[in-house]
């Protein structure tokens, strides 16, 4: 089974001739695809002199932009993700390739406390991983991970629902997850990044907002909109009565609860027909592709 390892890009020339040279090194056979995101420096040359083949943006379109455009572009038959900022160790790869061939889907490199860049980072992970976990039933060590392998064509399958920003690892697990596709989590160490992050946390902080939102509407809309209609319910019997012992009035304002609480449950129901729409085709196929990611195909030495 051939494999591709893509690495998103930009602005990143103090760490991606090392990071390629250290891939390079390891998996002299495997596909090295650098995704150079409009970047203003020297990362598109440098990867190049160190043996990957590049694909650039003439300007930036944002991580996931980068991603699926590696994943377009890739052929093999297995897809490993890694930053590009001298994070993740090559050497973890094959420990994630040997999961995929014990019928995994997709495997994640999950981060150890340690391994987060500050007590911020590691705060907001935390708490997306606990929502993800309270969703799905599972149990979610990290759902930002960038680092991981899985299978080309069942990637590929969710192109489409990926956003181009930062939030492509929270999609993509959630997604996988959603169509009942395996998906574990291997612990790794991730090393100090090379430079400066790219993510602002003032900037970006309403932007992870949206995301803790997303990754319940991405896999169960009810459990996120039957709560808050039902809170709106509760608040309207209790406004109600209220009103009633106080004034012996039905008041507006509990019609309004009411109302609230019968369109947010209505709204719900929606999205979650709409969510089982986007996840028809690949819920059909996953019985099948899951049966045929039993056959181990070899163990990760062969790959490179």
């Amino acid at each position: 089974m051939n494999v591709s390892i893509i690495i998103p890009a930009r602005n990143e020339a103090a760490s991606i001739g090392e990071v390629v040279g250290g891939i390079r090194s390891r998996f002299p056979k495997a596909e090295v695809l650098v995704v150079d995101d409009g970047s203003t420096d020297r990362t598109a040359h440098l990867a190049e002199e160190g043996g990957a083949r590049v694909i650039s943006h003439p300007q930036s379109l944002g991580n996931g932009a980068a991603v699926k455009a590696g994943a377009r572009a890739a052929e093999g038959e297995v897809l490993v993700f890694l930053d590009a900022d001298g994070q993740h160790d090559p050497a973890d790869i094959p420990r994630l390739l040997e999961k995929l061939d014990e019928g995994y889907a997709m495997v994640v490199g999950a981060r150890s406390s340690s391994s987060h860049a500050n007590v911020g980072r590691l705060a907001a992970n935390g708490i997306y991983n606990v929502i993800a976990s309270m969703v799905t039933g599972h149990r979610v060590p990290d759902l930002t991970s960038g680092f991981r392998a899985v299978k080309a064509d069942l990637f590929r399958k969710f192109l489409y629902l990926l956003p181009n920003g930062f939030s492509y690892p929270t999609t993509i697990t959630m997604a996988f997850m959603r169509a009942g596709y395996p998906v574990d989590f291997l612990p790794i160490v991730a090393k100090k990044r090379v430079g400066k992050s790219h993510i602002k946390p003032v900037r970006d902080g309403l932007r992870f907002l949206v995301i803790i939102f997303k990754i319940a509407t991405l896999y169960a809309p009810l459990k996120l909109f039957l709560p808050t209609s039902l809170g709106f319910f509760v608040l309207g019997i209790g406004y109600y009565l209220y009103t009633y012992v106080t004034r012996g009035q039905f008041t507006n304002m509990s019609l309004l609860l009411f109302s609230a609480a019968v369109i947010i449950f209505l709204i719900g129901l929606i999205s979650e027909q709409i969510t089982a729409l986007n996840y028809k085709d690949s819920t059909e196929n996953s019985a099948g592709n899951s049966g045929s990611s039993h056959q181990a195909s070899g163990n990760a030495e062969h790959r490179s």
